[in-house]
This record gives structure tokens, sequence and C-alpha cells, in this order.
């Protein structure tokens, strides 16, 4: 390949890398905020998550026009291909990350109008944050190519896992000590099986750095014990 479109490729995607590092911070705030006003029963910050996740959207839809555009220009060849198709799947997994959180933020003001559930909201806060500090370490991973990073990100999904498994024996307790918890409890065990799946969305995002550096796909993981039958509507 010419060393001019080579240089031309490498800039067009380093810009490409930023929009998507931009697009994670949006994310990872969308997230840890919808958590917060979660935990505080802060109506107004979760509407805010809510407005926010257009943004989110067209984040991804500008990275994929830029990929696109790439791709048409560029017409780039094996390792090159397979970064320009990892930078659009992380997106569009960052995305699905963004809804995630939008459901949090969605369910805060019926949880607000619920009894309280004591230490529900807080536990929910902390394995959100542990989402959060995967989420800026895969996208530490994605920016250095940093592959060592990204299979430490992968190990750690276990632990998001467990939680779940955790609260979801919480809540079933609470629900059968009281007829009356059963309604937030039930959002409670949704709003888990969310997180859970942004640990996910977070560790296929860490596959992708693998899968640029190494084209490895398939990576094997401990999903510790399944929680498959909780289904959890995105939006």
């Amino acid at each position: 390949m010419n060393p001019h479109i080579v240089t031309s490729f490498d800039k067009d995607l380093e810009a490409i890398n930023l929009s998507v590092l931009k697009m994670g911070g949006q994310v990872e705030a969308a997230i840890l905020e919808a958590a917060r006003a979660l935990e505080t029963r802060d109506e107004e910050l979760a509407q805010t998550v809510v407005d926010g996740d257009k943004a989110i959207d067209a984040a991804e839809e500008n990275i994929n026009n830029q990929v696109v555009r790439l791709l048409a220009l560029r017409q780039p060849q094996a390792g090159d291909l397979r970064t320009a198709v990892a930078v659009m799947k992380t997106a569009g997994d960052l995305e699905r990350l963004g809804d995630y959180a939008k459901n949090m933020a969605k369910r805060v003001p019926v949880l607000a109008s619920s009894p309280m559930i004591e230490g529900a909201a807080g536990a929910l806060r902390r394995q959100a944050r542990l989402v959060g500090q995967m989420l800026t370490d895969m996208l530490d991973a994605f920016a250095r190519n940093d592959t060592e990073l990204a299979r430490d990100v992968i190990a750690r999904d276990v632990e998001v896992d467990d939680m779940t498994n955790a609260l979801f024996r919480e809540f079933i307790t609470h629900m059968m000590e009281d007829p009356r918890n059963i309604t937030p409890c039930l959002h409670y065990v949704f709003i888990a099986k969310n997180i859970e799946r942004m640990g996910d969305l977070v560790t296929h995002g860490a596959e992708n750095v693998i899968f640029v550096a190494e084209g490895k796909t398939g990576i094997e993981r401990d999903k510790g014990h399944s929680t498959a039958t909780i289904t959890a509507p995105r939006d």
C-alpha cells in the first residue's frame, strides 16, 4: 500500500478511535449517574440520564458513518480491516450499554414511590461501579492496544456475575418476607440483570481488543453460575 495512503488511514482511524473514547466517557457517566439516581431516588438526575441517551445514539451513528467512509476511501486490508470492524462493534456495544443505563434510570420514579428495600440500591450502585471501572479499563486497553489489560477486564466479569447471583437471592428473601416488597424487588432484579449484561458487553469490548491485536475470537471465560433464566428488557 502507498505510504501516503497508509498515513491517511492511520490519521482517519485515530480520529475515529478518539470518537469511540469520547462516547465511552459518555456511557460511563450515564451508568454511574443512573446508579446514583437509583440510590438517592433522584428523579431529576434519572431524567438527565434518559435524555442524554440521545447523544450516545448519535455518537454511535457518527462513528459508524466515519468507519463506512474510511472503508470506502482507504479500502484497508488484513489487520487494518479487522481494526475498522472491531471499532464498529465496540461502538455498538457502547450504545447498548447506554440503553441499559437509560433503562435503570427509567425505573427510578417507580422505585422512588415504592417501599424502601434496605441496602438494595446501594448494592446495585456498587455493582454498577464495578462495571464502570471495567469499562474504564476496557477503553484504556482499546486506546493502548493492551491485551493484558483486556484479559484482566474479561476475568473480572465473574465478579459481576457473582454479585448478581447474590442480589437475586437477597431480593427473593425480601419478597418472601413481605408481599409489599414484590414490586420494588422485581425492578431491582431486572436492574441487577441489566448490570450483569453491561458487564458482558464490556467483556465483549475487551475481546475486540484481543481480536485486533491477535486475530483471535471466541475467548474462553468463566461465567460463574448462570442467571440466563432471568430476562430483562433493554429499553
